[in-house]
């Protein structure tokens, strides 16, 4: 049986406020096309009607079930890019979401 990854999620509400719009904007002016860019939009539509640590990690998992299995350094490099929109959000930890290797 797969085991679900967002089990552990521990839900919190998150605080948006202008900064954290403006440093997704940024985000998404800067991501190439594609997966990334897709989440950043994702986030800018979604965030102020759902402003959880659950919701966020849900739309994270979804990016990388469509990341699929590609090779290590684009699962690494996609891992940090999630890590570093976690910063914009102000989430701390994934709990187990992003997987062992990240926080």
């Amino acid at each position: 049986m797969v085991r679900d990854p967002l089990a552990d999620v521990v839900d919190a509400p998150l605080f948006i406020v202008p900064r954290v719009m403006d440093g997704l904007r940024a985000y998404r002016a800067s991501a190439p096309p594609g997966a990334l860019a897709a989440l950043a939009a994702t986030l800018l539509a979604g965030i102020e009607a759902h402003p959880t640590k659950f919701w966020v990690m849900k739309q994270f998992q979804k990016t990388l079930e469509r990341a699929g299995d590609g090779d290590a350094a684009a699962g690494d490099h996609l891992g940090g890019e999630l890590e570093k929109l976690m910063d914009i959000l102000g989430i701390a930890s994934s709990d187990g979401a992003l997987g062992t290797n990240r926080r």
